[in-house]
């Protein structure tokens, strides 16, 4: 039934933000735009609709511009259709740099966390495609598998190459991330997703490659809500995805010690993130979409509030 109505095309409620559900469609731009109109129904006319807060100028009506940005008292005086644009949607950069390294292939309910990387991707590169900001896209695992530029034009793109991706062998984040650094070439938004299993000053480090080009800094943890409270119980073996090794763990016996090490390094990644004024969202990927791209746009309206 959920997959009917979806097909149709029909502006989805809540309920069809259920990251296990989207995970039974297959079609990425169709998930984009069932999530994103939901989203912005939902949010009527909240003040965080849109990139910015901040005015920047008018420009003339354009066929597939969204008519609530219609500037009516404009209308009334020229008797010409103008649409209202603020600073962050006068295309802007915005690029995606996906983790899709083999330790992002776990899934404990039905999605795995690079399933669920994907959707989120796609979600927020085609809000941002709808508000004529520049997309691109970057997936790495040793190194770039993908990469799209930024360009108006490049939401399909966007879209084609996370469809194609895969689990790729592991790898180091520095070498991707300094290809996608020495990339780009404009000041924009740098948008990392990835369960970050790497040492929090290493990560600090690579993310620098792309502050140190003038980057705007997003950083999305992703993890799965079994690598987060560890609800195993009967003893088995347990496979290390990025080396393949396999070890007999007993979970009543390291459960303590498990979660304070998780516990640790998520906060350790938190505290250096927010010292180094980057945004930074541990998600889980049992948490719905909607609420994913609220906390974005918060963030970025919190972020922009306060160059102002």
């Amino acid at each position: 039934m959920v997959r009917a109505r979806i097909a149709s095309k029909t502006v989805p409620g809540t309920q069809f933000l259920d990251p296990t559900v989207l995970a039974r469609i297959g079609n990425l731009e169709l998930v984009a735009q069932s999530v994103v109109e939901g989203f912005i129904a939902g949010l009527h006319n909240s003040p965080f609709l849109g990139l910015s807060l901040d005015f920047a100028a008018h420009r003339e009506y354009m066929p597939g511009d969204d008519i609530r940005k219609i500037d009516w008292r404009v209308y009334a005086r020229t008797d010409r259709f103008y649409i209202k644009e603020y600073e962050a949607e006068t295309n802007a950069n915005v690029f995606f740099a996906l983790d899709a390294s083999r330790s992002m292939d776990y899934g404990s309910r039905g999605i795995t966390k690079l399933e669920y990387a994907k959707y989120l991707t796609a979600c927020l590169a085609y809000l941002s495609a709808g508000q004529r900001d520049r997309v691109g896209l970057g997936v790495f695992g040793e190194s770039l598998t993908e990469y799209v530029p930024p360009s108006v034009r490049h939401r399909r793109l966007v879209l084609a190459a996370l469809d194609r991706t895969e689990p790729e062998p592991s790898g180091d984040l520095r070498k991707p991330l300094t290809q996608v650094a020495e990339s780009l070439l404009r000041r924009g938004l740098a948008i990392l997703v990835s369960d970050l299993y790497a040492d929090p000053k290493h990560v600090l480090e690579c993310v620098g490659t792309l502050r140190s080009r003038g980057q705007d800094i997003i950083v999305f943890q992703v993890l799965d809500p079994a690598e987060v409270d560890f609800p195993f119980e009967a003893p088995r073996s347990f496979e290390d995805l990025e080396t393949g090794e396999r070890l007999p763990i007993t979970p009543d016996a390291m459960r303590d010690e498990y979660l304070s090490a998780v516990e640790g390094h998520v906060g350790t990644i938190a505290k250096t993130m927010i010292e180094h004024r980057i945004d930074h969202e541990l998600i889980l990927t049992s948490t719905p979409l909607d609420a994913v791209l609220f906390r974005y746009l918060s963030h970025r309206a919190r972020r922009l509030k306060g160059k102002g």
